[in-house]
């Protein structure tokens, strides 16, 4: 009797071996990273280490029920198991994990190179955890399912068994994986196959979108009447925040005093306002859209203009000032400076800096202005986990605080500490904010916006940090600060009632979709693309 002939299995069989041999063999690498990672913590989490492998197992599970067909499963099993050998190779070879980038390098390179990366050791890599697991693929008969009916129904079993563990794993350590994957990003780009597919399929997508025209919008973008007319130039800064969740501001009725100086700035809080994502690569580019959250398509967002086109084409001087990593294509066509880049001295350290640096020099700045200006500064505000990173040691008033980015291992109490001291600070940096535009005031009719991005999770309900998909979100990641302030030459310039705008806060709910037409709005820029119903001061303005 064959070999062939003795290899035998059903459907279901081959998904599950096929799951198991890429769990244990081609994330092998993966596997151990994981585990080092953990150990790292300084505790041995050895439950909490034993549901890694059963986790990969049970999503690879599920991909592959998906995606193994009977009409194409082995010829994608085989393509699958050769693309992750050599993905495996060149992990362990080069020590780097498989992102877009690395996935754009691959399909750059040219023949000599291809030729340089070819030794007897990769060779035997690939024979070893590809060639001869592809062998077996082909070798091995798969019985026909007697009834589709009844494989579809075990297929769609094995899925929902295996989606039962992930939710339990999920509900006992997510407060462990959450922080372990925020730490260590590089973990989910060494898992194989996802890692090479994701990151080929993001590679393919931006070369093509890369050729796609940008669109234009807000052609017809001048300032209205009111600005043109008034005795002082207008300068408007917008202060974007990241990770202040409204739970946590005393300004919404926090019991604990968060906000001691905007307290005395007679600033107006808004107390009903959402945001457009979860995460910073969601809201940031949906706010400074014409879309609503409900209809943000973010491929469009990324080759149609924004806000700060629209404003920078109605002839207001635009900045924007970076302390959070980018600004996620909100100010690729406009003047825009990494803070980090600028290194302000004693406000940056590690490639880090306090948010007092967005202010460094800005007074010259605004000294140099000689038209209406917006500024948009783009705080690190309580960027987790490593909330103690976020403050100068002046702001620790609330302890004991954690001091470690291993959130979950904190008492509640102390985690909770150490996040209201990043508000403190930013509290402090706001106030610095209104300070620098107070001194202007001779030369401009000055005014504030403050929001955050998104809010956070601190614990409740098990989770920590950011990113639940919105639908399942709790309120503490989609509930955001958002303040205005206006001068005295403000209000008066643009009749603004601030009595109205006060009522208007306490009874009206707002969300960031509300920002792009708010600011079209304070700056008088006319448009087509203005909607009046969704700018905040509509109906607080005598002129309306």
């Amino acid at each position: 009797m064959s070999i062939a002939s003795k290899l035998r299995c059903r459907g279901l069989t081959f998904v599950l071996i096929t799951a198991l041999f890429f769990t244990l063999f081609q994330n092998a690498l993966a596997l151990t990273a994981f585990w080092q990672a953990i150990a790292d913590t300084g505790r041995q989490h050895w439950i909490f280490m034993a549901t890694v492998p059963v986790t990969l197992f049970c999503a690879l599970n599920i991909i592959f029920s998906l995606l193994l067909l009977p009409w194409l499963r082995k010829p994608l099993a085989i393509i699958l198991l050769l693309g992750g050998a050599y993905v495996n190779y060149v992990m362990y070879s080069f020590n780097v994990v498989i992102d877009r980038n690395m996935m754009q390098n691959a399909l750059e390179t040219d023949y000599q190179e291809i030729m340089a990366l070819i030794t007897t050791k990769m060779m035997l890599w690939l024979l070893l955890l590809g060639v001869l697991p592809s062998i077996l693929v082909i070798v091995v008969k798969i019985q026909p399912a007697q009834h589709w009916l009844k494989a579809a129904g075990a297929r769609l079993a094995n899925i929902g068994f295996s989606l039962l563990i992930i939710l339990v794993i999920a509900f006992f350590f997510y407060k462990d994986y959450a922080p372990l994957i925020r730490n260590h990003p590089h973990l989910v780009k060494m898992l194989v196959p996802t890692n090479y597919i994701s990151g080929l399929t993001s590679a393919l997508k931006r070369e093509v979108e890369s050729h796609k025209p940008l669109v234009d919008i807000g052609m017809d973008a001048h300032e209205g009447s009111v600005i043109k007319q008034e005795p002082k130039k207008t300068l408007v800064i917008l202060v974007v925040g990241e990770t202040a969740r409204a739970a946590n501001f005393s300004l919404g009725g926090y019991p604990r005093e968060t906000n001691p100086k905007l307290k005395q700035n007679n600033v107006i809080y808004f107390p009903h306002v959402t945001s457009c994502g979860t995460e910073t690569a969601v809201s940031v580019p949906c706010m400074f859209s014409d879309m609503t959250r409900k209809e943000y398509d973010a491929v469009k967002a990324a080759h149609q203009e924004g806000l700060m086109d629209i404003v920078a084409r109605a002839k207001v001087s635009v900045l924007w000032r970076e302390n959070d990593g980018g600004c996620k294509g909100a100010c690729d066509r406009i003047p825009h400076q990494d803070i980090t880049q600028l290194n302000p001295d004693g406000l940056c350290h590690n490639g880090s800096c306090y948010d007092d640096a967005l202010l460094s020099k800005l007074d010259n700045y605004i000294n140099s202005l000689k038209n209406d200006g917006l500024i948009v500064l783009h705080q690190m505000g309580s960027h987790g986990p490593a909330y103690f990173e976020r403050y100068p040691a002046e702001y620790r008033q609330f302890t004991p605080t954690c001091d470690s980015n291993q959130i979950q291992d904190c008492d509640h109490q102390s985690l909770m500490n150490t996040y209201d001291n990043t508000l403190l600070y930013t509290d402090a940096m706001l106030d610095k904010t209104l300070s620098l535009l107070k001194s202007h005031q001779q030369k401009f009719a000055t005014a504030l916006v403050y929001l955050s991005d998104h809010g956070e999770s601190l614990g409740e309900k098990g989770l920590y940090l950011h990113g639940t998909p919105y639908l399942l979100a709790p309120d503490e990641q989609t509930h955001i600060p958002f303040l205005m302030w206006m001068s005295d030459d403000y209000k008066k310039d643009y009749q603004v009632d601030s009595h109205c705008l006060e009522h208007k806060a306490q009874q009206q709910e707002f969300s960031q979709d509300n920002l792009f037409h708010t600011i079209l709005g304070m700056l008088d820029i006319k448009t087509q693309e203005y909607k009046s119903e969704l700018d905040i001061l509509q109906g607080c303005r005598a002129q309306e």
